[in-house]
């Protein structure tokens, strides 16, 4: 698609009205005005496309996306009056994703899904960065590529995630019709999901629940908080298992399934991850790679019989030498 900014698409000020294009339209051209005269191209063209960084949009710059006059020109290029700029957003294109011979521990499994032990260190699936050694990759080989395809090339069959440094259970489904169900299933909030953490002070309470929406950290986008304003409705229960001299064992069931949702949950009540360098103490005695965090348990209603499974994925080695080290 095509757009072309003209006089009657500005506003009474005489600046550009972005929003008129900025939605759905991967280029468009426009001639620039007095009130944008000296502006930097990639500082311009950011601020004019809100929903791309400027960080991509000097990398379309560099590879030859924008043009000023009908000629290629720099990010740092200063725009003068009447300038016609244009610019093309380029076509995403997704990469292919390979299936790769890595052991799996798997904790349930027949026709329809799959339910896997994830280990520590191990990617969901392919990002930038990771296109290999992730469990999409290894699912692909042990599935021989029989997956759901509802979420597209690169998340064949998964309907959930766990970070990279959570272990413990996550299910893939093998078919589309499976993967609805299970779907539905989280979406009603009927999936059955335990974890099992460790985290810094000693929880007085024996149980409680934390009711707190949860979306992207205003200061910091990489990171999630606690967000009044614009966070998503979030419910994680808690159990005391156990409580040392510096730390307490818990049980966390969610409710709801928000990014890193116990992790922040946990550091919003003054108790973070143990191991957690995002949310929680960034170092610690104990030279951990990640947080605390185990999947333990799995239950859900079979896609295709209703039978109810549950699943529960061993105590990783590490947590239980960790758990050993703090009952000293």
């Amino acid at each position: 698609m095509t757009y072309t900014l003209s006089a009657s698409n500005r506003n009474a000020t005489g600046s550009s009205n972005s929003s008129a294009w900025r939605y759905g339209v991967d280029r468009f051209s426009y001639q620039i005005g007095v009130e944008e005269d000296e502006e930097r191209l990639d500082k311009w063209l950011s601020a004019a496309i809100p929903t791309l960084s400027r960080t991509y949009i000097q990398k379309c710059i560099k590879e030859g996306q924008a043009h000023v006059n009908g000629k290629p020109c720099k990010a740092n290029y200063r725009l003068r009056v009447d300038d016609e700029v244009a610019f093309a957003i380029p076509e995403a294109v997704e990469p292919s994703v390979e299936a790769e011979n890595i052991p799996l521990s798997v904790l349930y499994e027949d026709a329809d899904v799959l339910v896997v032990d994830k280990p520590k260190g191990m990617v969901v699936h392919p990002a930038p960065g990771h296109y290999s050694g992730t469990l999409v990759n290894a699912v692909l080989y042990h599935c021989k590529g029989q997956l759901s395809g509802i979420n597209g090339v690169l998340r064949p069959g998964i309907v959930h995630r766990i970070d990279r440094d959570t272990t413990g259970s996550l299910i893939v489904c093998k078919n589309d019709a499976a993967h609805k169900i299970i779907a539905q299933q989280l979406k009603a909030h009927s999936l059955n999901r335990s974890y099992r953490a460790i985290v810094h002070g000693v929880i007085e309470e024996n149980e409680g629940s934390v009711c707190a929406p949860i979306g992207r950290d205003e200061k910091d986008r990489k990171r999630m908080a606690v967000n009044e304003k614009n966070g998503k409705e979030a419910v994680t229960h808690y159990k005391v298992l156990e409580r040392f001299r510096d730390f307490t064992y818990i049980e966390c069931r969610l409710e709801t399934g928000r990014t890193h949702q116990i992790r922040v949950h946990m550091t919003s009540i003054g108790h973070p991850l143990l191991g957690d360098e995002v949310y929680g103490v960034r170092k610690t005695a104990f030279h951990l790679e990640g947080q605390t965090l185990h999947a333990y348990c799995l239950g859900f209603m079979h896609p295709l019989n209703g039978e109810y499974i549950e699943v529960k994925a061993p105590i990783p080695a590490y947590f239980s030498h960790l758990l050993t080290i703090l009952c000293m």
